[in-house]
């Protein structure tokens, strides 16, 4: 029997299921509507899309490696911390960071297409959707990033318990535990200070001229600052933008294990470089935390209630 498009949408109206599993549900059962609905509700489709409304923004982030040079991080939400407690779920979640780091997928939709490691017959979607059936709560892979390193290695940090995931890459021709310790070191930096860069040849011009300008309005908004020549106010404009900058550069903010207060990770990675013999520096970070931009939703039961009621 021939699908067709209204068919699809119908089943879509009755079951919240994604369209491509509508369609082949119905294929599936010939076409057969209520056969289709029970296809769905039997692998779980129905379920899990009814459940795709509510904000999943707890979770997990993991990380895995395969040697020293390939790591992936995930991202993997539920709706709430309890679920994100739950063994099944922590096993799923280093499930699909197990799949990442085998992945050469370039983007999320090719990735939960992929055929899921753990079982062959279904692709990552489908284990996603049979693990929200069992679960009962909507979860969602949200994320993830591979990193190869081709001239270094790479390490990983997983923080809080899987709150935060961290993988830095570094350019060099030594690998041995020293180094292997310190990168480490800097990946707890990258989870505890979140830099936004590793060094300032990244950052863009147009970012930096931005910055120049909202720091300009606010000297010129303040009443006594705005009184000063124009020299000093560039001046006050350059030294302000130059603290920000090592803010958020990874390499120039003070390591926060240095025992003066005061050395910059490129500092320490430059030190023990020379400790080693190596030619060693940063090159990348991914750093995940879990939820970072979702918008969680405020629960006020007693307000749901009594809306409930008309009261």
């Amino acid at each position: 029997m021939a699908i067709t498009a209204g068919m699809v949408k119908e089943l879509r109206d009755m079951t919240g299921a994604g369209m491509m599993d509508c369609k082949k549900a119905l294929a599936e059962t010939n076409g057969d509507m209520d056969a289709a609905v029970e296809y769905l509700r039997k692998n779980g489709q129905a379920k899990a899309e009814k459940k795709a409304g509510r904000i999943a923004a707890e979770g997990l982030c993991r990380v895995c490696t395969d040697g020293d040079t390939v790591a992936a991080v995930v991202e993997v939400n539920s709706e709430t911390d309890f679920v994100a407690k739950n063994a099944e779920f922590q096993t799923f979640v280093e499930a699909v960071a197990k799949q990442a780091v085998a992945s050469n997928a370039a983007d999320m939709d090719a990735f939960l297409a992929e055929q899921w490691n753990a079982d062959t017959t279904i692709t990552v979607k489908e284990a996603l959707v049979n693990k929200v059936a069992v679960i009962g709560e909507n979860l969602s892979i949200r994320r993830f990033e591979k990193v190869v390193a081709e001239n270094g290695c790479v390490v990983t940090y997983v923080h809080g318990g899987g709150r935060i995931g961290v993988i830095v890459e570094a350019a060099t021709d030594v690998v041995n535990d020293a180094i292997k310790e310190a990168l480490t070191n800097v990946a707890m930096q990258v989870a505890a200070l979140s830099p936004k860069y590793v060094n300032k040849d990244e950052i863009s011009a147009d970012y930096i001229e931005h910055e120049k300008e909202i720091l300009l309005a606010q000297i010129m908004n303040d009443p006594k600052e705005s009184q000063k020549p124009e020299k000093v106010i560039q001046g006050m404009v350059a030294g302000r933008i130059s603290k920000e900058l090592k803010e958020i550069c990874l390499v120039d903010q003070v390591y926060v294990r240095a025992e003066d207060g005061k050395q910059s990770v490129g500092q320490y990675i430059a030190e023990v470089a020379k400790a080693n013999g190596a030619n060693l520096s940063i090159k990348k970070f991914v750093r995940f935390e879990t939820g970072e931009g979702i918008e969680k939703k405020n629960e006020d039961f007693a307000a749901e209630v009594a809306a409930q009621m008309g009261m």
